[in-house]
């Protein structure tokens, strides 16, 4: 009965291989089959895509370690800062000086105008983003960054593109700006040449002296 019984559970063994062989077979089959329908300009086309998401991939990854070691912050939070940033559409150079200068990298910065986190932005602000928005999750690292660099990019669209314009109205309020603006007065306090350090916006200045 055992003999039996081993040369059962053999046969079945053996039965379960082949399936599997032969179900590989086919996915390889199909595999050979699917590639032989590609053209030769649909394979050059897939491979050059390939190499540039590995180029991408490299790019960042450089990136990232570079302003990490620049900052002198961990590599997660110099990822998450660069995804967002380029996510929202602002270069990675503005954003990574926008939360030093904020909050000098620290998650859970408070000032005493009531702007949290990273990107030192308000309740009210974020809001309008996202009405259930509580200063308790502006404390969260993702979140605030990509609301606040999302309000840096509407900013920069609100301004025509004018680097220095956005972001003093992002440390002074778009309001307050544009009055400056509008009695013929400089709304310059220093804060846009701080963020700007070492980046030269080719955008032109919209009443700002670069």
């Amino acid at each position: 009965m055992l003999v039996l019984g081993g040369l059962a559970v053999t046969g079945a063994l053996l039965i379960s291989a082949l399936g599997a062989w032969t179900e590989n077979n086919r996915l390889a089959t199909a595999a050979r089959d699917s590639a032989a329908q590609i053209s030769p300009a649909q394979r050059v086309a897939a491979q050059k895509y390939e190499a540039g998401v590995t180029k991408r991939r490299l790019e960042r990854a450089e990136a990232v370690l570079s302003y990490s070691t620049q900052y002198q912050i961990p590599a997660d939070l110099s990822g998450a800062i660069y995804d967002h940033a380029v996510a929202a559409g602002i270069q990675p150079p503005v954003a990574y000086r926008l939360v030093q200068v904020e909050s000098n990298f620290k998650r859970t910065a408070r000032s005493s105008a009531g702007a949290l986190g990273l990107t030192q932005i308000q309740v009210g602000t974020a809001r309008h983003y996202d009405p259930t928005i509580t200063a308790a999750r502006l404390m969260d690292r993702d979140l605030n960054l990509r609301l606040g660099f999302r309000y840096l990019k509407d900013l920069m669209a609100q301004f025509d593109h004018d680097s220095h314009l956005a972001l003093l109205a992002y440390n002074r309020g778009p309001g307050r700006v544009e009055e400056i603006l509008a009695e013929g007065g400089n709304p310059r306090n220093g804060y846009s040449s701080a963020v700007l350090k070492a980046y030269r916006p080719t955008a032109p200045a919209r009443g700002v002296a670069n």
